[in-house]
């Protein structure tokens, strides 16, 4: 570890929480957020679901939600067991960087090193990817305890009030899988310090920079907003 690696890890560390700050919360770059929209029309679909007789399509989409969390928990287990392996074959890994045209610096200690940081970030994103499922699952049962309109005393404000309950578990857990997509795309940025500091700060700058670009100029953000 030289200091430019230090300079690089801080830099990543850096741009990956101003990044998670500048999604949260309202209006911190002056325009809100993909992420903040959605959380938005996750209410106002929680307020519409409420109102509904047959809620089928509402399950579905709860449904569907968790089963997209649930996959991408998967992918991470595989992908931690895809670094230890890699940890098993470092000296062939070695042997093929070195005899790269291009120069690398790489030492035993320093691949392994770098390969457990990798291993810290799926975990990270796992745990995120499993908190989010659980609370999609809380979710599914507020939404499902939801009374009907004229069922329960205090009519529609109470009614509101659990379709409120239930938006407000939708978004937490819509919160923390955004924190995994988040850390796998970021993991893309840190392989850039396989080859050295320089291009791990600049390949984290371009993740952050796409990422930036989808959530506050993307056409999706713009359909998105539409009617709002």
């Amino acid at each position: 570890m030289t200091i430019l690696d230090y300079l690089a890890i801080s830099w990543f560390v850096l741009l990956w929480a101003g990044f998670s700050q500048s999604t949260s919360g309202s209006h911190r770059l002056g325009r809100s957020s993909l992420s903040q929209i959605m959380n938005a029309h996750r209410r106002t679909w929680m307020r519409t679901a409420v109102r509904r007789d047959l809620r089928m399509i509402d399950t579905a989409i709860l449904g569907g939600l968790q089963n997209g969390t649930a996959f991408f928990a998967s992918t991470t287990i595989f992908a931690i067991g895809g670094c230890f392996a890699l940890l098993g074959a470092t000296d062939e890994v070695l042997t093929v960087v070195n005899s790269l045209p291009f120069p690398i610096v790489a030492t035993r200690i320093g691949f392994e090193l770098k390969v457990f940081g990798l291993i810290a970030i799926f975990a990270y994103s796992f745990f995120k990817f499993g908190w989010s499922y659980r609370l999609f699952n809380y979710a599914s049962i507020l939404f499902g305890a939801i009374p009907m309109v004229g069922e329960i005393e205090g009519g529609e404000d109470a009614v509101e009030r659990a379709g409120d309950r239930a938006a407000a578990m939708n978004i937490l857990a819509g919160k923390h899988f955004n924190a995994g997509l988040r850390a796998i795309f970021l993991a893309i940025g840190y392989l850039g310090w396989f080859a050295g500091p320089l291009y791990f700060m600049a390949t984290t700058t371009l993740v952050i920079l796409v990422l930036v670009r989808r959530q506050f100029l993307s056409a999706a953000r713009s359909a998105a907003l539409e009617g709002m």
